[in-house]
């Protein structure tokens, strides 16, 4: 993707008109790579190309959806935009900053606008801590509140979420699955931050649970003002979430386009692959639609195919494909694809 061509700012609403919206983040060429060290010496004998040169805005109060395989750079991105990971190149504007340009200090200062939800409640939570330590822990960190304005800021959280205030004193092993992706959630808020990362966190919850946290989410965003990252491979739940989709591939963005427009008409093979896997609630249109089959496995990120990387799986690949890297271009007003024969 060339860190030229951003996608603009303009979004497309909820009701199909578009707006122009604040770009809140902005992304341009970013890439991390991991090295491959072996050796008693830990020789650097390659890379691993978790995300490759990557660009794409955020829109303040918008919920951006990042979808893709396991393996494809979806967490890491979330990671290196968030700065928990040093990106090798590229850069992260969050409101006009450069995220890996700022000093310590400058950092410290900004951490509180930017905030996670993880994927696994059971290990982003301290065991030893009890739930008003969690939850305090940021307050204590970044505020100069008192002993008795944190707690009540605590009170105040948990309500928000959902959970008992009585239960602040409680560790996260009494809690379930869903309970402890809440406790994750206050903390992520505890700070009024603009911008949350939500790493699939609802990947790890039982499917009975997973309805009661996006709503979670959705409210707390209506009456917080968040701007989402959503990270899942839950094509479903991201059609329901986002405003807008990402679709990542072995590190990078191959197509990105409002929800309703990805979904009725995509234009990447890789895409139209992922979508023909949902299930469709209705068995007239299910027993005749066509799913496409992708062939073979993804490739190695630390040896990636020339040219496009998906074209080792793309029934419509020609000789172009293994030699010339596809365009990142607009092909329709806010739909963007990287792909040289885009349907």
């Amino acid at each position: 993707m060339s860190a030229t061509n951003t996608p603009s700012t303009d979004v497309a609403s909820s009701n199909g008109d578009s707006a122009q919206a604040e770009v809140l983040l902005r992304v341009t060429g970013l890439t991390k790579h991991f090295p491959i060290r072996k050796g008693i010496i830990a020789r650097t004998v390659g890379q691993v190309q978790a995300v490759s040169d990557v660009s794409f805005d955020v829109h303040r109060g918008e919920t951006l959806g990042l979808v893709g395989e396991s393996g494809s750079g979806k967490t890491t991105t979330g990671r290196v935009v968030l700065r928990l990971d040093t990106a090798t190149a590229g850069s992260v504007e969050f409101d006009g900053l450069d995220i890996h340009e700022l000093g310590s200090g400058e950092l410290r200062k900004t951490r509180p606008r930017m905030q996670m939800i993880f994927q696994d409640p059971h290990a982003s939570l301290n065991p030893r801590m009890t739930v008003a330590s969690i939850i305090g822990e940021p307050l204590r960190e970044h505020t100069d509140m008192s002993s008795t304005e944190r707690d009540a800021r605590i009170d105040e959280l948990l309500d928000l979420v959902g959970l008992h205030p009585a239960h602040a004193n409680r560790y996260p092993h009494e809690f379930s699955g869903g309970q402890r992706q809440r406790i994750g959630i206050a903390r992520a808020i505890a700070l009024n931050p603009e911008f949350i990362v939500c790493d699939e966190p609802i990947a790890a919850l039982d499917v009975s649970i997973q309805a009661q946290v996006v709503n979670l989410l959705e409210k707390l965003q209506d009456e917080l003002g968040l701007t989402y990252l959503f990270i899942s491979h839950d094509l479903s739940m991201v059609r329901h979430m986002a405003d807008r989709v990402a679709v990542m591939y072995l590190g990078k963005i191959v197509e990105l386009a409002p929800v309703n427009e990805l979904y009725s008409d995509p234009k990447h093979p890789y895409t139209s692959a992922l979508l023909s896997a949902v299930p469709v609630p209705d068995p007239v249109v299910e027993s005749i639609r066509k799913r496409v089959l992708l062939e073979g496995d993804v490739p190695s990120p630390a040896n990636p195919p020339s040219g496009c990387r998906f074209r080792t799986r793309c029934a419509r690949a020609e000789q172009k494909c293994a030699i010339d890297e596809p365009e990142w271009r607009e092909i329709e007003p806010e739909h963007w694809v990287a792909c040289h024969f885009p349907n």
